[in-house]
């Protein structure tokens, strides 16, 4: 198990080799890194952890005060931007870009992380290519984005990086972790492990919360429920119901939070002859923050549904390797007796048009197709096959 700033990154040890030797040694050094790799591997972790090795004294101890200010997000000189709605604006990415440019205050060196390079707009793209391409020489970008979809990332800033790539962590590494850094039983840390797709942050969550295991249970029973019209209604009630509860559920002490701090911000229950000025353009502010507010809810229900889809994905891809006996491990193990029983049922071709509709319902989504339309589409092909 890896120790230092590198001991949340679990199952990557090419990874931390050449990160660690690139904070080692300036020779191994570039202005620009692109992590890569399927969702759950660690490409933020692997980010944030680089971050705090360049800035560290000894190469990542964990122990400094660098490395732990950048660990927890508060040192002065790494910016990390993480998208809460669809998209990474152009404003936003020019602010960045200008601040990067700043020599360094108290680190070794000024660092941008993007955890989601892949929603950079085009205008974002464009202003941070030319930050990429004329760097300060204390300068470094970190960016982030999934490998099965790189082109979403504009070439011409991909061609100017050094890419890192990111495997799939092993279950047992992930139980090793999950059973001796967070405490969790050994018991339901393999089995948590097994079932979560090698995505480390999904199987912290399956370990340790009751709703989100109800909500993938909920998921892998709609197979095998689906005997008509009725049913298909009623599970795409759940589907988008059980998104919109996760969302609202994520969102509900924050907003209210924020709309208080910025209440205050603008004068609210203050006095004299500033407050009324203040107050009338705060509404301006209240309808950015509401914006806001909707797309990072927007986003919470895509990334909920999305869960979902991959869960019925896995489980359609169990009943083919079950219907010819493949020497795969299952994605969902303590659902195999379901598999066998649907790959007795069902024909290989029907399970592959129920894959494809359960992949399409993602693409559809991903290009802003309503949710439920989507999803209804979707489990109408799961009920026919």
């Amino acid at each position: 198990m890896a120790d230092g700033v590198w001991a949340d990154l679990v199952g990557q040890d090419k990874a931390i080799a050449v990160l660690s030797a690139a904070a080692e040694d300036p020779r191994a050094m570039t202005h620009a890194w692109l992590f890569t790799g399927p969702p759950g591997s660690g490409r933020s972790v692997a980010a944030r952890a680089f971050a705090a090795a360049l800035q560290c004294e000894n190469g990542g101890c964990g122990h400094c005060q660098a490395c732990r200010t950048v660990l927890a997000g508060t040192h002065s000189d790494v910016r990390e931007v993480v998208p809460e709605g669809l998209s990474i604006s152009v404003s936003e990415m020019r602010a960045l870009v200008q601040i990067a440019a700043r020599w360094p205050s108290t680190g070794n060196w000024q660092i941008v992380i993007i955890a989601d390079a892949d929603r950079l707009t085009e205008g974002a793209a464009n202003a941070l290519l030319k930050a990429v391409e004329e760097p300060s020489d204390r300068t470094v970008f970190l960016l982030c984005a999934p490998s099965d979809h790189p082109d979403d990332v504009p070439v011409t800033i991909r061609s100017r990086c050094r890419l890192v790539p990111l495997r799939t962590p092993p279950a047992p590494a992930i139980a090793d972790v999950l059973t001796n850094r967070d405490g969790i039983d050994p018991d339901t840390a393999t089995w948590a492990a097994s079932v979560c797709g090698g995505h480390v942050g999904r199987a912290r969550r399956l370990a340790r919360d009751p709703e989100a295991r109800t909500r993938r249970d909920q998921a892998l029973s709609l197979p095998l429920s689906l005997h008509g019209y009725t049913e298909v209604f009623q599970a795409a009630d759940t589907l988008i119901g059980s998104a919109e509860a996760e969302a609202a559920a994520i969102a509900g002490t924050r907003d209210a939070a924020e709309r208080e701090a910025l209440a205050t911000a603008m004068g609210a229950g203050g006095t004299g002859k500033g407050v009324a000025s203040a107050q009338r353009g705060a509404k301006a502010a209240e309808r950015e923050l509401e914006r806001r507010q909707r797309s990072r809810s927007t986003r919470n229900q895509r990334d909920a549904l999305d869960r979902a889809l991959v869960d019925l994905a896995g489980f359609y891809r169990d009943v083919l390797a079950a219907r010819f006996a493949a020497p795969v491990p299952p994605t969902h193990p303590d659902r195999s007796q379901d598999a066998h029983q649907a790959a007795a049922t069902w024909t290989p071709e029907s399970t592959l048009r129920r894959l494809e509709a359960v992949l399409a319902c993602r693409d559809a989504i991903d290009l802003n197709v309503k949710p439920r339309i989507a999803v209804e589409a979707m489990l109408t092909v799961l009920h026919h096959g």
